[in-house]
């Protein structure tokens, strides 16, 4: 009777913050270790499920770093990395595209179907239904050279009304982080970038970066030092001090660009924890961080 009780309080914590976030959008990012943990990911995308089961709008975008690589490695072509970025020629582009926005993207999408869920795979297969519009991506180094990245490209429009009308009809949206140009031309994106996009398209409530570590820390080596609630101010204050650093920077600041066109909260989480995402978003403490415009 004790375990029923302590359940039933649960329930209730978690009560309020559904109503609060009822027909809100949420964007996931799905990346990293995360896509090669096959129990993580089952427990991710359960999680998904509840919260459009309880109301909540979430949508998926999705990188595939780790498969792409396998897939290049078996049609023998070695990757390039520019500036952190996959150099992406003819060659790399189509494995990207059979691999991230077909294999991964179906996959994905059926996974939250066998889990009770309805989802949407938005690729370029079939009828087309990409939903990521944009194009080249144009990079200068330090001394003002430009820098080639081949077929990769930016987000500079989202298809906004088909995404609403999937939500509306209760169905998760599955996007691959690749977009078209005006002329057709394909090209590769990276997913963080390009959740960040869907994000600020869509006026989302949240956006979620799962992660490998579970969040912003005072000492980045010290899992118990995390920063549950971290503002704009502080996080800037923070990157000066040089208390976040190296990786967790560019992430950091991309959460803050994206603070500054309209997301309410941006949270980064460990995804690799089970069920991490009902632990954040529907419990009082959370178990990653939300970073905020300024403190309620």
């Amino acid at each position: 009777m004790i375990e029923a009780i302590q359940k039933a309080d649960v329930l209730i914590e978690a009560m309020g913050w559904i109503r609060q976030f009822r027909d809100k959008i949420t964007v996931i990012k799905l990346g990293g270790s995360v896509m090669e943990d096959p129990d993580a990911l089952r427990h991710l995308l359960v999680d998904i499920v509840f919260m459009e089961t309880v109301g909540m709008k979430p949508i998926v975008v999705h990188g595939g770093g780790a498969a792409i690589s396998r897939a290049m490695a078996e049609a023998q072509i070695e990757p390039r990395f520019i500036h952190g970025r996959r150099y992406t020629d003819e060659a790399t582009l189509e494995i990207v595209e059979r691999v991230l926005a077909g294999e991964i993207n179906e996959s994905l999408a059926n996974n939250i179907e066998e889990f009770g869920g309805r989802a949407m795979p938005l690729n370029f297969s079939g009828q087309n239904n990409n939903v990521l519009f944009g194009e080249r991506l144009l990079l200068t180094d330090i001394d003002g050279s430009p820098i080639d990245l081949g077929l990769v490209g930016t987000v500079t429009r989202v298809d906004r009304e088909t995404l609403d009308n999937i939500t509306y009809a209760n169905q998760v949206p599955v996007i691959p982080s690749m977009c078209e140009t005006a002329d057709g031309e394909r090209l590769n994106v990276n997913a963080d970038t390009a959740a960040t996009a869907v994000a600020q398209a869509m006026g989302a409530e949240k956006l979620i970066f799962l992660s490998d570590v579970n969040g912003v820390r005072r000492d980045k080596n010290d899992p118990d030092s995390l920063i549950h609630t971290l503002s704009a101010t502080e996080a800037n204050r923070m990157i000066a001090d040089g208390q976040i650093e190296a990786g967790m920077i560019p992430k950091v600041q991309a959460c803050l660009e994206t603070l500054s066109k309209g997301v309410r909260k941006i949270h980064i989480i460990d995804g690799r924890l089970r069920h991490s995402l009902l632990l954040e978003i529907y419990t009082n403490r959370g178990v990653g961080t939300e970073i905020v415009s300024e403190p309620a």
